[in-house]
Parts: C-alpha cells; sequence; structure tokens
C-alpha cells in the first residue's frame, strides 16, 4: 500500500503546485505560447468556464487524494477524474499540435492516477 500513499501525495501536490502555486506563472509545460493557466485554455480554444470548471475538479481531486491518505473511499473517484483530465489535457496538447515535451507532465500524472486507480479497486 505504500506506493499507492505515495503516487496520491504526489499527484495531489502536482496539481495544488500547478493550480494553487504556478498559475499566473509561465512554465515550459504550458499549451501553445501562454504564460498562465488562463491563456493556455484559451490557446486550446476552450471557453472560460471549462477553465474553471476543470480547475475545480482538479483542485477537488487533489484534496480528495490527500484525505485518502486517511480514507481510502474516494480515491478511486479522484484518481478516475484526474486521469481522464489528463487524456483531456492529453488531447489538446495535440490539438494545438505542441511539441511532445510539453505533453510530458499530462502523461506521467496519467500514468500514476491510472495506476492509483487501479490499486485502489
Amino acid at each position: 500500500m505504500l506506493l499507492i500513499q505515495i503516487l496520491q501525495i504526489v499527484v495531489a501536490l502536482g496539481l495544488l503546485n500547478v493550480w494553487v502555486l504556478r498559475y499566473s506563472k509561465a512554465t515550459e509545460f504550458r499549451g501553445g505560447a501562454s504564460k498562465n493557466l488562463k491563456e493556455e485554455f484559451q490557446a486550446y480554444g476552450l471557453p472560460t468556464w471549462v477553465h474553471y470548471l476543470v480547475g475545480a475538479l482538479k483542485l477537488g481531486s487533489a484534496l480528495l487524494l490527500l484525505f485518502g491518505l486517511w480514507d481510502a473511499r474516494p480515491i478511486p473517484f479522484a484518481s478516475g477524474t484526474v486521469g481522464l483530465l489528463m487524456v483531456g489535457a492529453l488531447a489538446m496538447h495535440l490539438k494545438i499540435r505542441d511539441p511532445m515535451k510539453k505533453s510530458i507532465p499530462a502523461f506521467l500524472m496519467f500514468l500514476m492516477s491510472a495506476t492509483i486507480f487501479s490499486l485502489s479497486l
């Protein structure tokens, strides 16, 4: 069970890092030429409400994964949600023809979420 707990912490802190600490900062992994998360969703051609919905789902899932360290019930839901969102992130990078390098974080988050999901069933 130690592997699943480590992955829960890594995924949760990764999501919190992107959506709280680095929300307004440019990174080399942002889609297109965006300099923050709002611009990234615009680069993908997504409406503003999708940005807020995805943010709420990612932050909520991060918190549920951390809560899951004490109570395992929300782990499948939270990791499944993150996994699906990462599939969407990968699709958006492909849509705007980003270099593969920009997809690496989403791909790794997908793999970790899929592992958490499969081990939590």
